[in-house]
Order: C-alpha cells, then structure tokens, then sequence
C-alpha cells in the first residue's frame, strides 16, 4: 500500500524548509499542490522536477478519489498547500479525512514545518501558553457573533486576515472595547513587522503607513 506525505512548506523565505520535506519531496510518485505553480518555484530553487496535480478547496474531495487509486497502486503522493502547513485555514483536511476512512491501510504522515500561527506567537511577546484559533473570519455570517465571542474571551485568541480587511476588522474590534492587538505581517520575508497596541492606533499607525498594508496578517488579540 502506498503512502501520502503532508508536507509544511515555506511561508515566505525559501530557506525555510526541513531536510526531511526536501527528502519527501525528492523521493515521492507525485506531488499535489493547491497551487502548482507556487511548489514549481520551491521545485526548482532545489533542482528538483516532478510530476504536479493540483488540488485546492474546490476539487479536494474529487482529487481525493485519484489520490487514493493511486495509493492503492503503491504510489508515494506528496501533498502541500500554498504556503504553511496544509490542514490549517488551507486545504488537506478533507483529504486526510477520506483516505484515512477509504483506505485504512494506508500510510499517513506528518512532515512538519513552517507555520504562520506559530511563527507569529514565537515574536509576539504574550503569554501563549493558551490561545484560541480562528483561522479566517466569515465575512457577513456569523462575523459579529464570532467578533463577539473574541471581545469576550479571557484568552489570547488568533485569526488570520487578509490586507483588504484588516482595517475593517480593527475598527470592529475598536467598537468592543478590545484593548490590545498584536499584528504580525510578511513573516520570515523582507519586509516582516510587528506593531502592537489599541486597534485606533494601530489603523492611526496603517493610516500613516499604507505602504504596509500588504501581505497575509496574523491578529493576536490580547484577552
């Protein structure tokens, strides 16, 4: 029977992968990506050529049924996500779901690595012996009740937000009275930063430097 590798790759700097995701994905059938051309450019910064599938969010469950057929056949299949660990806020979970439930005599396994949840707590300066992660917050469904429920909560909570919206989720967090915020953007890139303080000064501080307003933000709100 064949085994599926998931494997966590670099969030920004290339430099960021382990000697083991290397080995994988050296040695695996084929590699199944969310985005094939991001893996491509990983590929080939380590001389490496492979056979690419992509699976995203939308065909997770009708790839799943390929991957299997292929560990049936005794293939090695590699998966990554665009940036990170898969699994967490990016695709992979669904799959893992149905070859562990189809093909119980499947290998799975863990490579890991990068992630920009723990890559954000390590520099934070807060306590995050317990914290609550969110992931990406629904944009009109259920956002004020979960904004709510982050208002409320007597632990660090998490998310992860997007530069179009960050500014909107300050000023909601603004209106709740939240008194502390951590952001962290561009990690292990160029540019990566830290600010932390009230959500207005924190828009007054993206409204003096736009320019900073890029990139994926990870949000720690303190309880």
């Amino acid at each position: 029977m064949g085994k599926l590798s998931i494997v966590a790759t670099p969030i920004g700097n290339l430099e960021d992968i382990t000697l083991r995701a290397l080995r994988t994905l050296k040695e695996c059938t084929v590699i199944y990506a969310e985005d094939t051309r991001i893996i491509a450019k990983l590929l080939a910064r380590y001389e490496m050529r492979k056979p690419l599938q992509r699976l995203d969010a939308v065909t997770e469950s009708k790839k799943a049924g390929d991957i299997i057929a292929r560990l049936e056949a005794g293939e090695h299949v590699a998966y990554v996500s665009d940036a990170g660990t898969p699994g967490v806020s990016d695709p992979g979970a669904r799959l893992v779901e149905r070859v562990r439930s189809e093909l119980q005599s499947a290998r799975i396994e863990t490579i890991p690595g990068p992630s920009a949840l723990t890559a954000a707590l390590s520099i934070a300066g807060i306590d995050a012996d317990q914290f609550t992660f969110l992931g990406f917050l629904p944009h009109k469904k259920g956002r004020q009740t979960m904004l709510n429920t982050i208002a409320e909560s007597e632990i660090l909570v998490v998310l992860y937000e997007s530069p179009h919206r960050v500014e909107k989720l300050l000023g909601e967090l603004g209106v709740l009275d939240v008194s502390r915020v951590i952001i962290a953007r561009e990690l292990t890139k160029i540019h990566e930063e830290v600010v932390s303080g009230t959500p207005a000064e924190l828009l007054a501080y993206f409204a003096d430097h736009p320019d900073h307003l890029r990139g994926e933000f990870v949000v720690m709100v303190a309880p």
